[in-house]
């Protein structure tokens, strides 16, 4: 199993040959074992692995006029970055689609590279011909104005029992959603890099005729 890793790992690399089970597993050995959000967000448009780092905004419910609508809004899309992921962190409210299709257009074009939303999405058949990746709780026709808006930008925020902090690395894909703090992600990386090929190496024993049992034997990896 010689699979020396490279002196740099970068996000394309990443998104190549890691995903969020891989990461998590790596970021377990090192004792960090909750950092997946422990709630149903579900890859509403694409089932591609998106690797990037969080962009974050807080979000609350409303129940009157907003005097400045989409304010913070369009200043958080007008501020992402290439090879940032969108982060609304709405306590699972379903009260409006806070995401959709404008938005998306936005991001993009700036080179964002996802979305996850804590909360309802909406003009997912839009999405989806975009192939822009949003995982969410769900869907609502309603658009967000008087109804929810952000009301912070930028700050670390919770999701299912996580903290996503601005700059984090995030993996998301079918499995779910994972979160590698800044000053743990070379490590955790090495170790996912280091772990994925290991696998590639037991599977291909298995192939080639050996044993479960003997494959793990020899390689001490599941």
């Amino acid at each position: 199993m010689n699979n020396p890793t490279p002196e740099t790992i970068t996000l394309d690399m990443m998104r190549e040959s890691l995903y969020s089970a891989i990461v998590c597993d790596a970021l377990d050995s090192i004792g960090l074992t909750n950092q997946s959000p422990r709630k149903e967000l579900f890859p509403m448009t694409v089932e591609d692995v998106v690797v990037g780092r969080c962009k974050t905004s807080l979000w609350a419910d409303m129940y009157h006029a907003d005097p400045s609508p989409y304010e913070l809004e369009l200043k958080g899309v007008d501020s992402i970055n290439a090879d940032e992921i969108f982060i609304a962190a709405a306590s699972g409210s379903m009260r409006s689609g806070i995401w959709g299709e404008l938005l998306s257009t936005a991001v993009k074009h700036r080179g964002c590279c996802g979305a996850i939303i804590d909360g309802a999405v909406r003009d997912v058949r839009q999405m989806r011909e975009m192939s822009f990746p949003v995982w969410a709780v769900g869907t609502s026709p309603y658009d967000s104005k008087d109804r929810q808006r952000i009301i912070d930008l930028d700050i670390p925020v919770e999701i299912g029992g996580v903290v996503f902090s601005p700059g984090d690395l995030v993996i998301a894909d079918v499995d779910g959603i994972v979160i590698v703090p800044q000053e743990v992600e070379d490590k955790v990386i090495r170790l996912a890099w280091q772990k994925v090929h290991e696998e590639n190496t037991f599977r291909d024993s298995i192939k080639a005729g050996m044993s479960a049992t003997e494959a793990f034997a020899k390689y001490g990896i599941l």
